[in-house]
């Protein structure tokens, strides 16, 4: 037969090498999964996604398209996870019961358009709170706290809008995961109960063994989904962003691909 002829063999196993192939980054070796490129065709999409699993020993790197996994955009509204941090050390921000009051300022998306809490803000993406903070906090105490975290190439220059969405700011898929590693660990530079209320409020979803934190994100030409799944074993990091040719109704994509990679896994429940 031919698929027990040692040609036959010699060449499934090229292909698999092909498919699943360790990569240099740093100090760590990171897995190409090529193979997860019918998760995007799925969708008809095109991005990246870097997964570490940590459950187990020993972590577990994988990477679909390396080299658009160390390109750098704008974080857009994941940039809400480390601003967050920052309007709580710098005190634009109590805690995550501190209520501030709709401007009365009607936007496009009608969530927007309510007071809002540091919980509702982060899940609806409320950029005129951030507004808020940014202006509190000023552009030189953000760019010493993103110097301390090394987040990105820590660029706030803008010609116009916020720097986060508009602007130079940029941050890589990797970084990202770098980034969330920390912040998990409480290893960032702020206070554990600041971080924690961070935690707290990126929570997604949860069932009995496992929670998901997660932060979408947005610039109008690709988007973000960026966050871990806690389990007992350990946690699950993941950083995917796409491009969104068709607006918004791309969006669901960032959450629909990431899913489903994170479940072929078994790091995220099906369903």
């Amino acid at each position: 037969m031919l698929y027990k002829s040692p040609f036959f063999i010699s060449v499934f196993f090229i292909l698999v090498l092909f498919l699943i192939s360790p990569i240099s980054y740093g100090q760590n070796s990171i897995v190409e999964r090529a193979d997860w490129v019918r998760y995007f065709d799925q969708f008809s999409a095109k991005g990246t996604i870097v997964v570490i699993d940590e459950r187990g020993p020993y972590a577990k790197n994988w990477v679909f398209n390396n080299a658009r996994a160390l390109k750098r955009y704008s974080p857009a509204s994941t940039y809400k996870i480390p601003h967050t941090l920052f309007a709580l050390d710098a005190g634009a921000v109590e805690d995550e019961f501190q209520v501030f009051e709709w401007d009365g300022i009607k936007r496009d998306y009608e969530l927007h358009n309510q007071n809002q809490d540091l919980r509702s803000a982060m899940q609806y993406s409320a950029i005129w709170v951030y507004e808020q903070f940014a202006k509190k906090i000023g552009k030189k105490r953000v760019q010493r706290y993103l110097r301390e975290i090394d987040y990105g190439n820590k660029d706030l220059h803008t010609a116009s809008g916020n720097y986060w969405v508009e602007g130079d700011l940029a941050i890589s898929a990797y970084e990202q995961v770098a980034f969330l590693k920390k912040l998990h660990r409480n290893q960032l530079p702020f206070s554990s109960l600041h971080q924690g209320i961070v935690k707290d409020i990126m929570q997604l979803d949860k069932g009995d063994t496992w929670t998901l934190c997660a932060k979408t994100g947005w610039d109008g030409g690709y988007g973000w989904w960026v966050g871990w799944v806690d389990w007992p074993t350990g946690p699950v990091f993941f950083a995917l962003n796409i491009d969104t040719p068709n607006k918004a109704d791309d969006l669901y994509k960032r959450e629909a691909i990431a899913r489903v990679v994170l479940q072929s896994l078994d790091a995220l429940p099906s369903g």
